[in-house]
């Protein structure tokens, strides 16, 4: 038994019931070790057929009736199939590179444009670098989802396992 109150009551799924003020948790998944699976909506399913697997290069899993679902480096992508999509005005979904001009250069090549924001400090490829050294590039699906490649400081911590304070005690 365990008392009410940890955050495990927010991050997990459980079956309990109250015992002297208290909650027996059986059953707990903890979502921090499930695949995770990312969402982004079209209102133009062939277009974004053609754009996420031609494009971008991503493998077409499915088809399916109310989305797309393609295999992005081993995190399922749907692409759900809407009537209207209102693009968000932040980033929806993003890749790692770890060469972001040669990534910027390769999809230039096939027709992409990366944004401009003012007031944004970017170079001429529309890189924009952060003090901590990451540099992040934008530019937009069919649908003009906002999507980004990030390529980090190779000194710097590249996965959350690797920041301090992250270890386990």
């Amino acid at each position: 038994m365990t008392p009410y109150g940890g955050s495990a009551y927010f991050l997990a799924f459980f079956d309990s019931h109250k015992i002297d003020g208290t909650f027996e948790v059986t059953g707990v998944t903890m979502l921090g070790s499930c695949e995770v699976i990312a969402f982004v909506a079209t209102a133009q399913p062939a277009k974004a057929k053609e754009f996420y697997e031609n494009i971008l290069g991503l493998r077409l899993v499915a088809d399916e009736p109310f989305a797309l679902v393609f295999d992005a480096n081993g995190t399922m992508l749907r692409i759900a199939k809407v009537q209207m999509v209102t693009p968000a005005r932040h980033t929806v979904f993003g890749w790692k590179v770890p060469d972001v001009r040669q990534a910027i250069t390769d999809l230039r090549a096939k027709g992409i444009t990366f944004e401009q924001y003012e007031g944004l400090p970017q170079d001429d490829m529309g890189i924009c670098s952060f003090p901590g050294g990451s540099e992040v590039a934008w530019f937009r699906d069919p649908d003009g989802n906002k999507l980004s490649l990030t390529q980090f400081d190779s000194s710097a911590p590249s996965t959350m396992g690797e920041y301090p304070g992250s270890e386990e005690p």
